[in-house]
Parts: structure tokens; sequence; C-alpha cells
């Protein structure tokens, strides 16, 4: 199977500099249009289906390219950002100004922020709906989520860690 992951565009949260996570928020015009640009390029790529995060900015990313392949949107609660707890939708100065000892633990991604998912159960959501997405009867197909999820796959499929992913960003697998 053909794999393509995909992160959503920007975000109200990223021109905001808060911290996303479960944080629920909108794509900019910019986000917008990052998506569209995505699309262009999964054109022709034999996509059958388009499994999304539920959360609104990879749903709005995944009816952006959706429409312009014309491919059918499931969406998958386990493929959902990570919970941050405390400092989900914060302002980061904020969040610093508020919490620092909790923003100096959110830098490295395997500690529990207060409230927020542990790691091994994020891991252990994300890697379920990825294993459940890749045992289906498809030759290849989409998935649109959150930074956290691509490298959570990433890691799981033995392929190391990816740098910071741009808005938009595409990474082709075979599985």
């Amino acid at each position: 199977m053909e794999i393509y992951l995909i992160r959503h565009g920007e975000t109200t949260g990223d021109i905001e500099n808060r911290f996303g996570g479960s944080y629920d928020d909108h794509l900019t015009a910019r986000g917008r249009e990052q998506l569209e640009s995505t699309a262009k390029e999964l054109k022709g790529k034999g996509i059958e289906i388009i499994f999304s995060s539920p959360l609104i900015r990879a749903r709005e990313s995944s009816e952006i390219i959706a429409n312009q392949i014309i491919a059918p949107v499931e969406y998958i609660d386990g493929l959902k950002e990570r919970d941050y707890g405390i400092l989900t939708g914060l302002i980061k100065t904020e969040a610093e100004a508020k919490y620092p000892e909790v923003v100096k633990l959110h830098e490295n991604y395997k500690n529990t922020d207060p409230g927020g998912e542990s790691y091994e159960h994020f891991c252990k959501r994300v890697i379920e709906a990825f294993t459940s997405i890749s045992t289906k009867n498809y030759g290849t197909v989409a998935i649109l989520t959150h930074g956290g999820p691509i490298k959570t796959i990433y890691r799981y499929l033995g392929k190391g860690e990816l740098p910071k992913l741009n808005d938009g960003h595409i990474l082709k697998l075979q599985v």
C-alpha cells in the first residue's frame, strides 16, 4: 500500500503562537492556500480515500484535498494530535509566564504535561489507527493529520526522527 502522510495547513493557533495539541482551531487563508497547493501535488496519484483526524484544522485540510482529487474522507479519532493538558491552546508566552516548569518539561516529547495524554497512550492510539488503515484493502491512501502523529508513525516504521514538518507537508510511504 502506498500512503501519503500529510500535515494540515497553517492555523489561527500557529499565527497566535499557541500550543496546539487537541486545541481546535481553523485554517488561515494562507493555510487554505497551502492545502490547495498540496492538493495539486496529489492529483493523479491514485489516492482512493483520505483518512483524517477529526480536529477542525485537519477536517478543513482534508476537505480541500478531497474536493481537488475527488476522494471520500473518513474521520478517525486515533489520528488526533496529542492532548497537551494545561498547555493546550495557551499562547506560548503566557504559558511560559504561568507554567515555566511545564513548558520546560514539554520540550521532551516523551514527558506528559499535567492533565495531558501520556506519550505511551498517544503512541498506542496513533499506531493502532495507522495499523488499522494499513491493513485495509486499498492500493493508495492519504492520511491527513498533525505533526505529532506523523512523527510517531515515522518512528514506528523505524525511519528515525523527522525535523519540523511544514504546513501541508507530504511524506510518501510504502507499507
